[in-house]
């Protein structure tokens, strides 16, 4: 497997990791410059040249791994035999430099209904580094001409149409995925809502909507839905700042992808 197949293959997986490159050689030494080595917590692909440099690299990738923010190191190596090394002598002579960058977990967003603010939104959170997840039941807002907009994302972009139930894509969607709930039916949301509290490996769970929207969704959660207080109130409405109070949406996507890059801030994934 290539270094940049392992790299995606984290990714999707939805598990951190840390790319090794040799940065620098002199003199002689196993892999030349530009070498790489890509480390996750159980596995590794690729090769730096083994022995010391690459045992070493691997251990402190590892430490890396298990820490919240890690940043990227710079680690110098002398090949000879003076030198006291972990994992045995690497005496080739040349020195080299060695660059770990943490390659840490994507976070995932998913939007249900790409309606006028759900497309706004979209292009606002394409430009971050996320898996964002479109997902609607009507097939010409998932047009490709429509979603033309996203062309240059950062983000990597999956789009759903689910003509009957959408809310079957939730169990779809990866480990921690923060859910935003915004589709052109008040029906299709509250069924939204429903399973979205049934699916435990999602992330924050939000709602557009007006307060007189959540009471009547908030009594259905709980008397048709089963669902006790704690559990509903993992649903957040109404989603976005409040000192933001336009109705524009593309003023509305504005505060929606603010607070949520604000939960952002105090997630650890």
């Amino acid at each position: 497997m290539t270094w940049i197949a392992a790299v995606a293959r984290l990714r999707a997986r939805r598990e951190a990791g840390v790319l090794v490159t040799v940065a620098t050689v002199r003199g002689h030494a196993p892999r030349d410059a530009g070498a790489k080595l890509v480390v996750g917590e159980t596995g590794t692909w690729g090769s730096i040249g083994g022995g010391n440099v690459e045992a070493v690299a691997i251990d402190r990738a590892r430490e890396m791994i298990a820490v919240s923010k890690p940043e990227p190191e710079l680690i110098d190596f002398a090949l000879n035999d003076k030198v006291t090394n972990q994992h045995g002598v690497q005496c080739c002579g040349g020195t080299v430099s060695v660059l770990l960058e943490p390659l840490p977990v994507v976070r995932a967003v998913a939007i249900f209904g790409v309606g006028h603010v759900g497309l706004e939104l979209a292009r606002i959170l394409a430009r971050q580094d996320l898996d964002l997840h479109l997902i609607d039941s009507r097939s010409d807002v998932l047009a490709e001409e429509r979603l033309d907009a996203l062309a240059d994302a950062v983000a990597q972009v999956h789009v759903h149409h689910t003509p009957l139930l959408p809310e079957e894509v939730l169990e779809e969607l990866p480990r921690g995925t923060h859910i935003l709930i915004m589709t052109h039916d008040h029906a299709e949301d509250a069924a939204l809502c429903d399973a979205a509290l049934r699916t435990n490996h999602l992330g924050s769970i939000g709602l557009i909507g007006s307060a007189a929207k959540w009471v009547r969704f908030r009594k259905r959660l709980s008397t048709e839905g089963g669902h006790d207080e704690a559990t509903i109130d993992r649903i957040k409405t109404p989603i976005g700042l409040a000192d933001i109070t336009g109705k524009e949406p593309a003023t509305i996507a504005v505060s929606v992808a603010a607070d949520l890059l604000r939960t952002f801030e105090t997630e650890r994934v």
